[in-house]
């Protein structure tokens, strides 16, 4: 026999998010891996779906040791379903790890896709959308969160990032010294939920807005990419001089071209022809 496992996205907030399918996947499910039982449980009795003898815990302290039995339980046929407390389990939730083993053990895998706060705050937060990267909660303190934020000041795609609210003004504050005060961010809150609050605006007007209010509920960032650097303009001297040196080394002109090009990434054919002109 052989079983399933299904990755089952849940609301973020927002009750009527639950799909159709979604529904009828966790009604037929022999198997319910949960973050939080209690809130799952709560999901399910506002759907009317039962869940007495279903649910599991799964979560960043138990799920290497429920790998095995869930992967045995899925061998035997069963159909189970796991989702986390908000949104798409995997995404800075539980359940890469027995994702990635069942993957590994040929196991079938198929998901329901639905709400997400990732793409959510993205698509509304009016920044380039074409390219970007889940950078999830920034690490909080140390020298991991001084990587993390030297590495935000160079990337050039847009960042989503999760924080908890009594952190927020801090990797605002953080977010403000390491980037340049200019950079477009995006702050939302609670999304799809009754009191949701999508904030737009510059780091250093973030930095005033966001220290001068209590902040409460989900919170995700979505912070716009650096500018790429500008283009660097090598002139005939320096390309000369380049092909100087390794004609000096006692390579061809050809060869002296062609490491000219590579390494100043001009044409190789402009290095030639100045190689072509020396003694």
């Amino acid at each position: 026999m052989t079983g399933e496992l299904v990755v089952v996205s849940t609301p973020i907030g927002n009750l009527g998010d639950l799909s159709t399918r979604a529904t009828q996947t966790l009604a037929g499910a022999n198997r319910i891996l949960c973050e939080d039982t209690r809130r799952t449980r709560i999901l399910l009795s506002a759907v009317g779906i039962p869940g007495a003898g279903r649910l599991t815990s799964l979560h960043e302290h138990n799920e290497d040791g429920r790998i095995a039995s869930v992967l045995a339980e899925i061998a035997g046929g069963a159909l189970v379903a796991l989702v986390c407390d908000a949104g798409t389990p995997g995404i800075s939730d539980p359940g890469q790890r027995l994702i990635a083993a069942a993957s590994e053990a040929g196991v079938i895998i198929t998901a329901v896709p639905g709400a997400s706060a990732l793409l959510a705050a993205l698509v509304v937060s009016g920044l380039p959308t074409d390219r970007f990267c889940m950078e999830g909660f920034v690490p909080r303190k140390g020298k991991e969160r001084e990587l993390a934020l030297s590495a935000l000041a160079v990337e050039e795609r847009t960042s989503v990032i999760y924080e908890a609210p009594s952190r927020l003004a801090a990797l605002l504050v953080s977010l403000a010294e390491v980037l340049d005060g200019d950079r477009r961010v995006c702050v939302c809150r609670e999304l799809t939920k009754l009191h949701e609050e999508v904030w737009r605006g510059t780091l250093a007007d973030a930095v005033e807005h966001w220290s001068s209010v209590e902040v409460r509920g989900e919170i995700v960032v979505v912070l716009a990419g650096a500018d790429p650097p500008a283009p660097t303009i090598v002139d005939d001297a320096q390309v000369a001089a380049h092909v100087q040196a390794s004609l000096a080394r006692g390579l061809t002109r050809r060869d002296a071209a062609k490491v000219a090009a590579e390494q100043l990434g001009v044409q190789r054919r402009r290095a030639y022809e100045l190689a072509s002109g020396m003694a």
